[in-house]
């Protein structure tokens, strides 16, 4: 399916997903809350459903750690995100010990398309978590 026409929207559904990587590789394994069963749900780099478009209002990286760690961010090409181009939002910057980064806000908001994916590097492995606030948007 084409992009949903986001001007006769059906449902609007706000979620915070959030990612903690366990390598240096590129991750993609976004998991957010379901209400509906309690439990969690994972969301393969905040990829929607056909007909659905994610609008990203943010995302928040913060360094657990007593050291600085690199982290990027970026928007691939394909819905499988190492079969894609990256482009990235963030590359290679440097978060300082127990410190956050607004890498995107309101300001800089993006979509994801069904045919795109979010991935993310983390310099040291567990060392940096990545949230999400976006909007599900349904036609």
């Amino acid at each position: 399916m084409a992009n949903p026409n986001i001007v006769n929207v059906t449902v609007i559904n706000g979620t915070t997903a959030y990612l903690l990587p366990a390598s240096t590789a590129v991750s993609v394994a976004w998991t957010y809350a379901d209400p509906s069963t309690s439990g969690s749900v994972s969301l393969t780099g905040l990829t929607p459903a056909s007909g659905t478009v994610n609008k990203i209002n943010n995302i928040v990286v913060s360094n657990t750690t007593a050291s600085a760690v690199n982290c990027s961010v970026a928007i691939s090409n394909n819905p499988t995100y190492a079969s894609g181009t990256p482009y990235f939002i963030a590359s290679t910057i440097s978060i300082p010990a127990y410190a956050s980064l607004i890498v995107t806000d309101k300001t800089t908001a993006f979509y994801v398309t069904q045919f795109q994916s979010v991935g993310v590097i983390s310099g040291t492995a567990s060392a940096l978590t990545f949230v999400a606030s976006f909007e599900a948007i349904t036609s």
